[in-house]
């Protein structure tokens, strides 16, 4: 079975009119709602909008046969004031999502977004986590580590305890956070390269503290293979090796999780050989950004199970792990 723990909701225009509004009015109309029926639902997912294949023909192309799906997080705008923005369109999109699980029951999986407004404690965002996972069956969330989207404040890293009500929520449902941003604001650094940014900070914060310490049954995932973590490791295992902090900082790695969300193959073998094929999970992020056709391959750039198929280092049962043992165990997937 193959199972990707990283894919974004492919919702009716409708969601993001309602967006639109949303901003448009400052909420000043009330929190009103999207209404859809099935088969726009449907359509949504057959629409050919990023890469050549619609959502559910790409998966089947692919071989894919569980997505877990999120909202789309460069959507979430939780810069944006007032913050029942945040909190009202994060609602939505989990509705929506939550009617494609049950259309799909057993395709598709839903993974929460917090609705993080920016400058809020934590707490806040807690009350739709819980909807998500008690009432609509989540089986995880994402974390943005920087709510300010790029705009020149700095949220507290990951070890601060400002993070801490989030950490001891997820460790009571037994969810895992998936480490991923939203937007970027500034017109220096793209959306891409700020994820990729926030990600390697994201890890060092975690990893230069006590959280896991702390909350010794914590799971976090993060997103697109870790940023620049696995490229850049020496810089940090150095200095570890001279006493600087606790342990040795690549095998602190071990404490986290990380999915395959990188398009080539080069990338990808330095990841599993970086941090294990035990804590790697299989994701793709399909349909999106890498839905883009690779000329070299003729294959879009997400389809990523030919390359770890292609690895004659990885065993079978190091395969398996990745493409499907790792996620059920991580976000305890019934399938």
């Amino acid at each position: 079975m193959i199972i990707d723990c990283h894919g974004h909701v492919s919702a009716p225009a409708q969601l993001w009119a309602y967006k639109a509004v949303l901003l448009a009015s400052r909420g000043s109309h009330g929190r009103g709602g999207v209404k859809v029926t099935d088969d726009e639902m449907r359509a949504a997912l057959n629409a050919a909008e990023i890469g050549p294949r619609g959502h559910l023909d790409a998966l089947a192309h692919h071989g894919t046969d569980v997505q877990l799906v999120s909202p789309r997080p460069f959507q979430l705008m939780h810069s944006e004031k007032p913050a029942k923005l945040v909190h009202w369109f994060a609602e939505e999109c989990h509705n929506v999502i939550h009617r494609q699980t049950q259309m799909f029951p057993g395709r598709f999986f839903g993974v929460a977004s917090l609705p993080q407004a920016a400058g809020d404690p934590i707490e806040r965002a807690l009350p739709e986590l819980e909807r998500c996972v008690n009432e609509l069956g989540f089986v995880g969330c994402l974390l943005n580590p920087d709510p300010y989207e790029n705009s020149g404040i700095e949220p507290p890293a990951l070890g601060d305890r400002y993070w801490y009500p989030l950490y001891e929520k997820l460790c009571e449902l037994d969810i895992p956070a998936h480490i991923h941003t939203a937007s970027s604001r500034s017109e220096r650094a793209s959306y891409s390269v700020h994820l990729i940014n926030e990600g390697t900070i994201a890890i060092l914060g975690l990893l230069n503290s006590d959280v896991f310490k702390d909350f010794p049954s914590l799971k976090i995932v993060v997103s697109h293979g870790g940023g620049a973590i696995p490229y850049q490791l020496g810089r940090f295992d150095a200095p570890s090796l001279r006493g600087r902090g606790a342990g040795r900082f690549r095998d602190r790695l071990r404490l986290l999780y990380f999915d395959t969300v990188l398009y080539t193959a080069p990338a990808l073998e330095l990841l599993i050989k970086t941090v294990g094929a035990d804590r790697c999970l299989f994701g793709s992020e399909c349909p999106g950004v890498g839905s883009a056709v690779d000329p070299d391959t003729g294959r879009t750039m997400d389809h990523i199970r030919p390359h770890i198929e292609a690895f004659d280092w990885l065993s079978a049962a190091d395969r398996e792990t990745i493409f499907e043992g790792n996620a059920r165990k991580v976000f305890k997937l019934k399938v």
